[in-house]
């Protein structure tokens, strides 16, 4: 790699820790793919909440790209639940669909699950590269 090759690179890899973007490589041009987020809230079947935070805390450990998955209880609905999702791209949310243990969260919970909510994407700011 030239010198004005690797200087290049190393500014859009500080850019997008900057600016909530990851670099990407395609066919040795580096471009910017923007970090993705989900906020999206799930309602389990009455007194069914906590088995389902445990399939899917079992179920999103280790996926590759994924910064941070929360879960959280609604505190006004025994019955709800929030999940926010920061990934380094939206690619990597989709890929993490893929993985045996996220497959095996989904099939097990799914029974647990009484209807969906709101769900939002976004852009995730603040994160370090």
């Amino acid at each position: 790699m030239e010198r004005r090759e690797f200087v290049g690179a190393g500014a859009v890899a500080l850019l997008a820790g900057c600016v909530g973007a990851a670099p990407t490589s395609k066919l040795g041009k580096i471009e910017m793919e923007e970090m993705y987020g989900l906020i999206a809230q799930m309602m389990a079947a009455p007194g069914k909440r906590d088995e389902l935070i445990g399939h899917l805390f079992r179920g999103t450990r280790d996926m590759p790209g994924n910064r941070a998955y929360i879960i959280g209880k609604d505190l006004a609905d025994e019955n709800a639940i929030w999940i926010t999702e920061v990934w380094n791209t939206k690619t990597d949310h989709t890929n993490s669909l893929k993985l045996p243990a996220v497959q095996d969260a989904i099939a097990n919970g799914r029974p647990l699950i009484a209807d969906f909510g709101m769900r939002v994407e976004t852009l995730p700011v603040g994160f370090d590269a």
